[in-house]
């Protein structure tokens, strides 16, 4: 179908202004969302510049409508400029205008064992073996590398070195201005490897550039004797070094380059030998960085640069690096490199050294069991205007977005609307505090140094000083606790503010490698699942970002389903296209489906129903509506948008049924004992994102009928029983800030049933969406503690909807047959309680003793 009245997709590029930055030529990657029927597919979309010219564009659909046209697409073109300046491109949907087609393309062609790649600039080979990145690389008629002896190096503690052996080389997708190769490897013993390794491997039309990441992944569980999740665990592994080494067809002669972000370009002697051993900052040595032995191994101030024989030190660098020998040049640049402490970049006779996992610190470097950390560089072969300016874009890239009003209208996140369209200012005042001001979550990293390759991205919980026994800050860190992400996403798009961006991706890149249990050892209620945020009041110490330390009051446990937020990750894949976010988005969504499942644990010889583990909240007989539920809904929702599986919209709409009913009797739950049940209004925001998502599908059916009845129920209930819970405080165990904000939730679930209602109905949830909205906001503006991490993580992803101008639009109701049996509210019955009748009864009936010992302490393990 034909939309019309439509503001111009403008995608506007904000290239990185630095010393020496005389002109602009850089691959741009981003996604963006398009309104229902103006993309049938992603071929029809054109790219012009500021005069009107087309520009080359390749485009890939990531998501789609119910109708088949483009929702979303990731947009690769690429900016050039003799002036490093804010520029802006026009997309439009146009099938039937010609297609430019650019001067040079990638041309990608996959042979027995491996890929060969030509963009025009270079050609290269990407093989299995110990070859990396490249096989082989050919620039300007020469060779531009010496790929039998670069490699993908792992020294384990005792010194040894393990080349990386990679098994499998695939293109992962292919397209005239960008191609992305995957490599999968193993480092050390293939059976049992020391490490699992994957490689992305991106190369540009025109260019001799690559961008490559490569994550090193630990694929043990951890053992976490009595549920406490410590450094040094005997899953864990330690390394002295990872490192790619790229080795040159001649003797390097020359090296030129910039060390930290702002400093010009110099010359540097041979040898070079730049180690960045810590953050830099005033609190460089905090306690956040304690090893195994509970010591802090840092030794020195930031980094230091040896050249020749001189030597130097400064604070935070971020380093690129031309290196120059008789058959061409090499650019290596590094973004991020002081934030994810250890760094080092070696440059010698001939061989340039890239410290992933530097053998220059003084400790060993511990992964942990299931973790994985993803380290990104740039390496250019050539001296094309790409390659050139890779010196900047390779470490300081553009920011690139539409305009907010082209994110509101596409439609493609609901009720979404514009930042400067809102009712009034005060919501934005208040968001605005996470991005400026001393109390920005940038400023707050300086406070406990959350910097080095395990911690950068995360969040200070700052909030959780209010009520710990400590004379000073913990340490605390927040595990994208109520989805952060999400947030920074929505307010980008709100405002295509560049600050939200990195916020965003710092947090998305955290995330996806050190807060998720990346294994399959460990049982399936823990594998693939979120660590939750640090425990409450506590200093994090050696748990780092998992949760349980071995501290007095503290019991244990493990990843559960109440800390289970894929949104935010889903967002960041649409918006930049790593594939990284997308991979740990649908982990987490499938993390969802097996933790339930009976057939995976050692009750299946008891029973196979369904654990519960996805739905369960507090406590473990609690099955009602509750965030574990709504958590495992919303996860399995993003799961089904990003794959087209059925299973897990499947999922998600059984756990509906499980949880709620529209015939509960509602003051039989107890909703109104806030410390316990507070976190039915997350259950109910999942159902009003479901029911948006169905509408979407065009499922108007008996599932959709189910939920809309009982997300009416619950808020006329609401409507004559809720209050802002600060007013009765007696009843709560910390009355603060937080509850002011989480008051905000009690608005959405208005919002989202006002759009189902009509009438005097709609008009009545209007206002109680006003009223707790502005009870939240004006709350939150009078405290002095508005701006701790968590009730502004909590502002920055709910209340957004009200705060637009506009009302919810009516959305439609179901057809009387699909209403029409609902039956009667039935009590969840989970494997573990059905295990414990048959155990009884097999003991009743004089079943031998030893079995019965068995079955319960296999019960205690579950």
């Amino acid at each position: 179908m034909a939309v019309v009245d439509l503001p111009r997709l403008i995608v506007r590029v904000s290239p990185h202004h630095a010393p020496g930055r005389t002109f602009v030529a850089e691959p741009i990657t981003v996604g963006v969302p398009f309104p229902m029927g103006v993309a049938a597919e992603a071929d029809d979309l054109r790219g012009f510049d500021e005069r009107g010219a087309p520009i080359a564009v390749q485009a890939l659909a990531t998501e789609r409508w119910a109708d088949g046209s483009v929702k979303w697409a990731l947009l690769d073109f690429q900016t050039t400029d003799d002036d490093v300046r804010d520029r802006e491109y026009t997309i439009r949907a146009d099938a039937a205008a010609p297609r430019l087609v650019p001067d040079a393309r990638v041309d990608v062609s996959e042979q027995a064992g491996g890929v060969r790649v030509d963009t025009g600039a270079a050609q290269f080979e990407l093989r299995g073996g110990t070859s990396f990145p490249c096989a082989s690389v050919r620039c300007d008629g020469a060779d531009a590398i010496d790929g039998a002896r670069s490699t993908l190096v792992v020294m384990d503690a005792g010194g040894r070195s393990h080349p990386v052996v990679f098994t499998g080389v695939a293109v992962e997708q292919k397209g005239a201005l960008r191609a992305t190769v995957r490599l999968d490897g193993f480092a050390g013993d293939r059976a049992r490897p020391l490490l699992q390794v994957i490689a992305r491997v991106q190369l540009f039309a025109g260019s001799s550039a690559l961008r490559v990441a490569v994550t090193l992944r630990n694929p043990r569980r951890a053992q976490h004797p009595g549920g406490f999740w410590e450094l040094g665990d005997r899953g864990s592994i330690r390394l002295r070094e990872a490192s790619v080494r790229i080795a040159l067809p001649a003797a390097v002669d020359r090296v030129d380059g910039s060390i930290e972000a702002t400093s010009p370009l110099e010359s540097f002697a041979v040898p070079v030998e730049l180690y960045q051993e810590s953050s830099g900052g005033e609190a460089w040595r905090h306690e956040t960085h304690v090893n195994r032995e509970n010591v802090v191994p840092l030794t020195f101030r930031g980094y230091r640069l040896q050249t020749g024989a001189a030597a130097r030190q400064g604070f935070r660098a971020t380093p690129a690096l031309r290196i120059s020998h008789a058959r061409g040049a090499v650019t290596v640049a590094v973004e991020h490199f002081w934030q994810n402490f250890p760094k080092a970049i070696d440059v010698g006779a001939n061989e340039i050294v890239v410290g992933l996992v530097p053998r220059q610190f003084a400790d060993l470097h511990e992964l942990q069991g299931g973790e994985q950390k993803t380290h990104r560089f740039i390496v250019a072969f050539g001296i094309d205007p790409s390659a050139a300016d890779a010196l900047w874009w390779g470490r300081n890239p553009a920011t690139t977005s539409a305009s907010p009003d082209w994110y509101a209208r596409s439609g493609a996140v609901p009720f979404l609307s514009p930042a400067d369209a809102d009712r009034d200012d005060r919501y934005r005042t208040l968001v605005n505090l996470a991005i400026e001001g001393d109390d920005s979550f940038e400023r707050k990293r300086e406070a406990i140094d959350e910097y080095g390759w395990r911690n950068f991205g995360d969040l200070y919980a700052d909030h959780e000083n209010a009520f710990a026994a400590e004379g000073k800050p913990i340490v605390s860190h927040y595990n994208n606790q109520y989805d952060g992400i999400a947030g920074f996403a929505i307010q980008f798009m709100r405002t295509a503010d560049a600050r939200w961006w990195p916020l965003m991706r710092d947090l998305a890149a955290h995330v996806a490698d050190i807060d998720i249990y990346h294994t399959d050892a460990d049982k399936a209620a823990y594998n693939h699942g979120l660590f939750w945020h640090t425990y409450h009041y506590v200093p994090a110490g050696r748990s780092t970002h998992r949760s349980y330390p071995r501290y007095p009051g503290v019991s244990g446990g493990g990843p559960a389903n109440e800390h289970n937020y894929a949104t935010g990750l889903r967002l960041h894949w649409l918006l930049t296209g790593d594939p990284l976010s997308r991979d740990a988005a649908i982990e987490l969504a499938t993390w969802a489906i097996d933790m339930d499942d009976g057939n995976r644990t050692v009750l299946r010889w008891l029973s196979r129903a369904y654990t519960g583990r996805a739905s369960v909240t507090r406590e473990l007989g609690f099955h009602g509506p509750g965030r574990g539920a709504g958590n495992s809904i919303v996860a399995l929702v993003d799961g089904h948008r990003l794959t087209g599986d059925a299973r897990y919209l499947a999922k998600a709409e059984q756990l509906v049924r499980r949880s709620i009913h529209p015939a509960d009797d509602i003051e039989a739950l107890t909703l109104l004992d806030a410390e316990q049940r507070w976190s039915y209004v997350v259950f109910l925001q999942a159902l009003g994102k479901l029911l948006e998502y169905k509408r979407e599908l065009g499922e108007i059916d008996a599932a959709y009928a189910y939920a809309r009845a009982a997300l009416l129920h619950y808020a006329r209930w609401m409507a004559e029983r809720e209050y802002p819970y600060l007013e009765k405080p007696q009843i709560l165990e910390y009355p603060t800030e937080t509850w002011a904000a989480q008051d905000i939730r009690k608005s959405d679930v208005f919002w989202f049933a006002a759009s189902h209602a009509s009438g005097d109905e709609r008009r009545r949830f209007l206002e109680r969406a006003s009223f707790f909205w502005n009870y939240a906001v004006s709350t939150l503006l009078r405290s002095e503690t508005r701006a701790l991490a968590r009730p502004m993580v909590l502002l920055l992803s709910n209340g957004f909807m009200f705060a637009g101008a506009a009302d919810p639009p009516a959305r439609p109701e179901p057809p009387a047959a699909a209403a029409a049996a609902f039956g009667s509210p039935e009590r969840f019955v989970s494997q573990r309680e059905i295990a414990k009748k048959r155990l009884k009864l097999i003991a009743a009936v004089g079943g031998a003793v030893a079995i019965v010992a068995a079955i319960v302490a296999a019960m205690i393990l579950v």
